[in-house]
Formats: structure tokens, C-alpha cells, sequence
């Protein structure tokens, strides 16, 4: 049985921020198997929204008229042991919304101030009940800023340019346009107005910079566990 705060009935809040490229998604799935909570991917959410964006010929700057296609949107994630399945008014787009345009149209989208109050007061419904590993940009500072456990994983931007091109390679001889992709993406992560990228000032930061994946694993199991054990006097789930 997990540990299971006042007021959450299912468990613990896992906020893992950080930026673009860090290993949030792979870091999130895995620990969620771990311990048998919920996933919840926010950027899918974004992602998902840019992708109506685009099909709508609704703009990208337009902040008024995206929070209006998001309340008339249904996004729902769907958790499987391969990861969430992400639904757009009850179409599967879990492959589509992974493709390099909804990538570079989601960070414009999630620009908006109005845009991530929406998406916040959704998230917060999402995981009220506990018992989730949330990741994103602002979960620790603006999501749940009362999450158990706030993890800030990062990396040098060489190394996260490096793994978002093996994810998702494009055309020959172009890592060097991700990289700068990527830089660009952060400044308007860490600069926007709107819960701008930043650890919660409780968050423990993990550099992966020189870590494999099974030691990013260790470090956050570990961080979560000393949680669980001081929240029970010593025991964890």
C-alpha cells in the first residue's frame, strides 16, 4: 500500500520539471511503473492542443482564440503500460502529436498565459486524488506546489540535443538545427511571462548530464522513498 497524504486517497504527487530533452517522459513512465501510479504527460496536453490548432487554422498567437479551442476540446490521456494513449475528441493522435511540427507549434501554444491557466485547472482535476508521477514545466512551481515529492531533472543542452535528434531523427546532417531548436525552445520556456521554467525552490535537482538512465532511476527512487519514509514515521510502500 503507498503512502497516502492527508487529503490525496490514492497517494503521493511526483512533480518531475525540467527542460526540453532532459528524459522527464522516460524518467515519469518508469517510475510510475515502479510504483504503480498514474503517469500524467502534460506536455501531451499541449501537444494535443497545438494539433487542433493546426487543423483548425486557428493561430498560434492568438491566446484569446486557443483557450477558447481548448474548452471546446476534449483531451484525454489514457494510461497503458506502454505509455499514455492521447486522445483529441476521442481520436487517437499519440504518434501524430510526437511529429516535429506539433513539437515546435506546442511551445508557441503554451506561450499563453490563458492557455496554461486552462491547462492547469485541468491538471490539478487530473491529480488531485494523488497517486500520480506529473511531468512538465511548471508542476513543482505552478501545478502542485504542495506535491510530495518535486524532482528538476536537467542536462547540459548539448546532451539533451542529442537525445531529442535519436528520438526523433530527422533528415541526415541536421542535429545541429535540433540543437538550435532546442536552445530557442528553452529561452521561451525559461522567459514567458506565464509559470516560466524554474525549479520550486524544495525541488532536488537531478543533472543527467553524465548519468545513465538506471542511475536518473536510482537518484529519483531514492529522493522518493526518504519522502515516503518520513511521511510514515519510517515505513514506505
Amino acid at each position: 500500500m503507498h503512502n497516502r497524504p492527508p487529503g490525496r486517497r490514492c497517494g503521493i504527487v511526483i512533480a518531475i520539471d525540467g527542460p526540453a530533452g532532459s528524459g522527464k517522459s522516460t524518467l515519469a513512465a518508469l517510475l510510475a511503473k515502479k510504483y504503480g501510479y498514474t503517469n500524467i504527460e502534460t506536455g501531451a496536453m499541449y501537444r494535443a492542443l497545438a494539433l487542433k490548432a493546426i487543423e483548425s487554422g486557428t493561430a498560434l498567437d492568438d491566446g484569446n482564440a486557443l483557450v477558447a479551442l481548448a474548452r471546446a476540446s476534449q483531451i484525454e490521456l489514457d494510461p497503458r503500460p506502454e505509455g499514455n494513449r492521447v486522445l483529441l475528441d476521442g481520436r487517437d493522435v499519440t504518434e501524430r502529436i510526437r511529429q516535429q511540427d506539433i513539437t515546435d507549434a506546442s511551445s508557441r501554444v503554451s506561450v499563453h498565459p490563458r492557455v496554461r491557466e486552462w491547462m492547469v485547472e485541468r491538471q490539478r482535476e487530473i491529480g488531485a486524488a494523488g497517486g500520480i508521477v506529473m511531468e512538465g514545466r511548471d508542476i513543482g512551481t505552478k501545478v502542485f506546489p504542495d506535491a510530495e515529492v518535486k524532482i528538476f531533472l536537467d542536462a547540459a543542452p548539448e546532451v539533451r540535443g542529442t537525445r531529442r535528434f535519436l528520438q526523433h531523427p530527422p533528415a541526415a546532417n541536421q542535429e545541429a538545427a535540433v540543437l538550435a531548436e532546442l536552445r530557442a525552445r528553452d529561452e521561451r520556456d525559461r522567459t514567458r511571462a506565464s509559470s516560466p521554467l524554474v525549479p520550486a525552490p524544495d525541488a532536488v535537482l537531478i543533472d543527467s548530464t553524465d548519468l545513465a538512465l538506471d542511475q536518473v532511476v536510482d537518484r529519483a527512487a531514492q529522493i522518493i522513498e526518504e519522502k515516503m519514509g518520513k511521511l510514515t514515521g519510517g515505513a514506505h510502500g
